[in-house]
């Protein structure tokens, strides 16, 4: 489990404003269940999705998506990751491959979190924002996501990476503002997941 408590450049969760705001929301609860919950209502809620709200700039590390406030869905990821880890809970990151305006292509990656919970094992999160067609909760063991798979060209990888993907970092590092990064969302073809490690729950 090291791998997926680990302090990285992008889930730099010994920063200390990361230790602070972890400790913070962990006092108020008893046990790794409930701090694991906790900690992912107040990314959802607190955290403002950047397309959603049209917010600059575009913040990838844990520690800047803290800092600004805002973030699309991998960088609301990496803040998660980063509370969890700063915790001692084990966090992983997930994707899906999504249609963008649910039509039909083009299409886009879209990131969330799996967390360990003692209990259960790997639990799936989607810290991405509610809003009136989007409502992610966190009740295990059943799963509730913000997105579910629609088309064929869509894709649920059942895989847990310990560090985000390289692609979704590059853009989010390369992009400053909130509707030049809509124009720019990673992807990944259906053929091509096996080089990046992702494997398609079937």
């Amino acid at each position: 489990m090291e791998q997926y408590l680990a302090a990285t450049e992008i889930v730099d969760r010994h920063h200390p404003a990361i230790v602070e705001i972890a400790q913070k929301i962990a006092a108020k609860h008893e046990t790794l269940s409930a701090i694991a919950r906790a900690c992912f209502e107040w990314v959802r809620d607190e955290i403002r999705h950047s397309s959603d709200y049209q917010m600059n700039p575009v913040t990838c590390r844990a520690s800047d998506v803290l800092k600004h406030k805002t973030g699309y869905c991998f960088a609301k990821s990496h803040l998660l990751a980063a509370l969890l880890r700063a915790n001692n809970i084990p966090a992983g990151f997930c994707y899906q491959r999504l249609s963008i305006d649910d039509k039909g292509a083009p299409y886009s990656l879209h990131g969330f979190n799996a967390v360990y919970l003692p209990e259960i094992g790997w639990y799936r999160v989607d810290a991405r924002g509610n809003r009136k067609d989007i409502n992610a909760q966190f009740t295990p063991p059943i799963e509730q996501l913000a997105f579910k798979i629609q088309f064929p060209e869509e894709a649920d990888f059942k895989t847990i990476l310990s560090e985000p993907l390289p692609i979704v970092v590059g853009a989010l590092q390369t992009c400053n503002k909130w509707d030049e990064m809509l124009l720019n969302l990673p992807d990944i073809a259906l053929e091509s997941t096996g080089e990046y490690g992702l494997e398609i729950c079937l």
